[in-house]
């Protein structure tokens, strides 16, 4: 049975970049997106493998602290 991740952002900032797709598998230590805030770039990590179920935010979209970014299905 397929559970479901929530990945929440740790910071207040931007999308920088997304470097994941839905769809797509990543493993434990993979970088779904890279966030900006306050001219630092801070990768978002996958903390265990899955396949990347949702994508919830966009480039260059405003994140608050806590903001889900992502769901993994492992």
């Amino acid at each position: 049975m397929m559970s479901r991740q929530e990945i929440k952002s740790e910071i207040t900032g931007t999308v920088w970049k997304i470097l994941t797709q839905p769809g797509q598998d990543v493993a434990e230590g993979d970088t779904l997106m890279i966030l900006e805030s306050m001219k630092m770039e801070i990768p978002v990590i996958v903390e265990d493998g899955g396949k990347v179920a949702e994508i919830t935010v966009a480039e260059g979209e405003a994140i608050q602290e806590g903001q889900v970014v992502a769901i993994i299905e492992t």
